[in-house]
């Protein structure tokens, strides 16, 4: 058995409306692997008949070797779920609400370990109707954790979490794929996809539209880089005949996108002290995951999903 997942064919409608339409993909042990798609795309429905909430219409689904939808008590002991949000007693203090939840698993982790864990323990003996958003957010991922998962399911698990809770939480999530735990995550922050995923599968219209790496699908054939700028002294249109037409405009910095960076930087330098143009936050970059991916929303680049 050399996939932790294995999707083939998968279809789900809703009346008329194809939710997922035949998407095959696979998920190896120990990778995390990012679902990212629209609103609508069919992201939360795929993983709802991954971890057998929900039933389909065809195709064949194999989650640890079993099939989700006939998952027995076996099957769940193996996989922990992070909901985008979870129906606490708010009178339970965050260590009780752990443990109610450990006494579900024959084999759990320890309730100090996973409380350490997610940054919690601190809030071990407060009611959980006293925590912050993001502090419930965190009891949220350590009920994932509590059972000592082989595949964990997170969606959108850094939702109202603060910038260094994120990176906290991030650092965390990076030695559970060290220690060999499967992850999908499903996610709006494309910088974590960024930062976590190993592969990033794009839904779209219930369809797969890209199922790469990160690396591939940024890479330089995806789209070329961009030189970004703002400037003082002269107008848009006087930028040099060989960048006009690939320059825009938008509050108030230009972007320009070129294949040959370091000609093209030439070339606007020495147009600026010719014109007597003094930039502003002149920088060269490549494309972002987050611009691939709205350019694959819209068609603009194409990747094989096999």
């Amino acid at each position: 058995m050399s996939q932790a997942i294995e999707v083939a064919g998968l279809s789900k409608r809703y009346g008329d409306l194809v939710a997922v339409d035949e998407i095959s993909f696979s998920v190896g042990y120990g990778e995390v692997v990012a679902i990212l798609g629209p609103n609508g795309a069919g992201k939360s429905t795929t993983v709802e008949i991954l971890e057998g909430f929900r039933s389909r219409d065809g195709g064949d689904v194999s989650v640890l070797g079993t099939d989700p939808a006939n998952g027995d008590r076996t099957l769940r002991d193996r996989v922990g779920i992070v909901l985008q949000s979870s129906g606490f007693d708010v009178e339970l203090t965050v260590a009780e609400t752990i443990e109610l939840y450990a006494a579900s698993y024959r084999s759990p982790r320890g309730v100090d370990e996973v409380m350490e864990a997610v940054d919690i323990g601190a809030k071990a003996n407060e009611r959980i109707k006293t925590l912050s958003g993001g502090q419930q957010r965190r009891v949220d991922v350590a009920l994932g954790l509590i059972g000592d998962p082989e595949l964990l399911f997170l969606d959108e698990p850094t939702t109202g979490f603060d910038p260094a809770a994120r990176r906290a939480s991030w650092d965390m999530l990076s030695s559970l794929r060290a220690s060999g735990t499967t992850i999908v995550l499903t996610t709006h922050y494309m910088d974590e996809a960024d930062r976590l995923a190993d592969r990033i599968i794009v839904l779209d219209k219930g369809r797969v539209i890209a199922d790469a790496t990160p690396e591939t699908i940024i890479g330089p054939h995806s789209r070329d880089p961009v030189i970004r700028f703002a400037a003082s002294g002269a107008p848009h249109g006087s930028l040099p005949e060989t960048m006009a037409d690939r320059a825009t405009e938008s509050d108030g910095f230009i972007t320009l996108s070129t294949d040959d960076p370091t000609e093209d930087l030439h070339a606007l330098t020495g147009w600026a002290i010719e014109h007597g143009v003094s930039f502003h936050d002149l920088e060269l970059r490549r494309p972002s995951l987050e611009d691939v991916y709205l350019d694959l929303l819209d068609g603009d680049v194409k990747l094989d999903p096999t």
